[in-house]
């Protein structure tokens, strides 16, 4: 028998060839769409050259601490055992004189690279000055990293970190670059010893310059700004004759660029020394 249907067999089934494409492209686009956020909210460093151009210098490279590991606990800077955790991820460096600086190079980032060795792979690795240090051959050239295992055998090429570590001493080229710590806001950690007549903090996970210049705090109910004294490393602090009224405003000048944020009530009116608060803000 002849069906009477008018369309062919191949036409009704084209809707649902459709339809089954679209949700196999819809799903596709879906999972992009997922990585692509995963990817920007992801806790790691990167960095750029926009503001503080792309010129390499020569410097030295020494490695301290465990292999793979981060230095010291801490470091010169208080950053505590940040360091060792995204988005530092041991990824970090003590600085000589010049880059230390006394504690105002606190949270810079450089881009280092090294070629004068075999196992050199000559690709870039963004550090953070997290620590001091102040003799041997930090001392013994103008700009010298004392990195940490884990950044150190990362200028190797893949399989080749301990032979790297083995050099001991290197020859390095180095760039300063701005901070970028993708999904991580400005964090204040107030130190152990603050009462409510002196508020003590770190600041940390600054973008853009990394070092700060200015550190100013505004409490509850008033209009006024009230400097903060640098006391060491990336460390502040403010002493009063009679108790600060919480909840703190914070706001933070960048040292190279002069560029200030506010995090605005970041530090609670039932804060506790010790406690690590996080802002909604950064420079990038």
């Amino acid at each position: 028998m002849f069906s009477h249907d008018p369309y062919p067999m191949a036409l009704h089934e084209c809707p649902l060839l459709f339809s089954s494409n679209f949700l196999v492209i819809l799903t596709i686009v879906s999972l992009l769409l997922v990585a692509r956020m995963k990817s920007c909210s992801s806790f790691n460093l990167s960095s750029s050259t926009t503001q503080f151009g792309s010129d390499w210098s020569p410097g030295g490279a020494t490695w301290y601490g465990p292999p793979d590991g981060y230095g010291s606990d801490g470091g010169a800077c208080g950053y505590g055992d940040a360091v060792g955790e995204p988005p530092f991820s041991s990824l970090v460096s003590a600085g000589g004189p010049s880059l230390f600086n006394s504690g105002k190079g606190c949270g810079t980032c450089y881009q280092v690279k090294c070629t004068a060795n075999a196992a050199c792979s000559g690709n870039p690795v963004t550090v953070v000055i997290t620590d001091d240090c102040p003799g041997g051959p930090c001392l013994s050239e103008s700009v010298h990293f004392d990195m940490s295992g884990h950044a150190f055998g990362a200028m190797a090429n893949s399989g080749q970190a301990d032979q790297l570590r083995n050099a001991g001493i290197l020859q390095i080229l180095y760039r300063r670059v701005e901070c970028l710590y993708h999904g991580v806001t400005l964090t204040f950690h107030v130190d152990s010893g603050s009462n409510p007549y002196y508020l003590a903090l770190v600041v940390e996970y600054l973008d853009g310059d990394g070092d700060l210049d200015m550190v100013e705090l505004k409490q509850a109910g008033t209009d006024s700004w009230l400097p903060m004294q640098e006391s060491w490393g990336a460390a502040w602090r403010l002493s009063s004759g009679s108790p600060l009224q919480a909840p703190f405003s914070i706001r933070v000048t960048e040292g190279k660029s002069s560029k200030s944020a506010i995090a605005e009530n970041v530090i609670p009116g039932d804060w506790q020394p010790g406690g690590i608060y996080r802002s909604v803000i950064n420079f990038n």
